[in-house]
């Protein structure tokens, strides 16, 4: 079941002589439970995909479908909030809020959807991204590998359609980065959570379904490692 298409996206900075196309005509698919890494040099395109997949930024053409809606169809508001409920994202630097506790950080989408709280759903995420101790703490009294299992938890905390990783253990140490990438990919194999990971880390790819290698805003080879 194809899950998310993303259909001849192109994103265009400046124009002129000052003309950049960051991403040209950019075209793929990905299944419903499949673990996509998307690779390539710095400048390559990736972030930009990675906006633009995530609904963060909007292409200068092409369209991204997501569990067959076209979001970028919808308003600013309405895709914020279809952002919110349906994709999970793990930046690089946690971005956690720094005054809400572990709970409180992970249930954020809840709590901007004016949601009631699901106690037992919660546990069950604090207690899978090993913090069940540390539920009161702010993210300043935890180490950067327990932030980013916050940022894990908030991401997996409404069932998204998919999780979109980027580069979520380039600002971590080698053995909290494992444990990060470890995580994520239980998610993956244990509840078949479609996820696409951003990394630079060849270790990581080749653990991956599918490899796709982005250049010079362009997909210049789609490897499946595994079906």
């Amino acid at each position: 079941m194809t899950l998310l298409e993303v259909n001849e996206l192109t994103k265009i900075y400046g124009s002129g002589d000052n003309r950049v196309a960051a991403l040209d005509h950019v075209s793929f698919r990905v299944r419903k439970g499949e673990f996509v890494a998307i690779v390539g040099a710095s400048g390559s395109g990736k972030s930009t995909l990675m906006n633009l997949m995530g609904g963060i930024d909007r292409p200068t053409s092409g369209n991204v479908i997501v569990d067959g809606k076209s979001i970028f169809d919808m308003s600013e508001s309405a895709l914020a909030i279809f952002r919110r409920r349906n994709i999970g994202i793990v930046y690089q630097f946690y971005n956690l809020l720094p005054n809400l506790t572990v709970d409180e950080n992970i249930m954020l989408p809840w709590l901007l959807d004016n949601r009631k709280p699901d106690g037992q759903k919660l546990s069950g995420i604090v207690e899978m991204i090993g913090l069940s101790h540390r539920r009161e703490h702010l993210p300043g009294e935890l180490s950067g590998g327990q932030q980013q299992r916050v940022s894990v938890g908030r991401a997996l905390i409404n069932d998204p359609a998919f999780i979109l990783a980027d580069e979520p253990t380039g600002n971590l140490d080698s053995k909290a980065g494992r444990e990060i990438i470890e995580l994520l990919m239980a998610a993956n194999r244990r509840a078949n959570q479609t996820l696409i990971m951003i990394t630079h880390d060849e270790k990581i790819a080749l653990r991956a379904d599918r490899i796709l290698t982005i250049s010079d805003g362009r997909i210049i080879r789609d490897e499946v490692m595994r079906v």
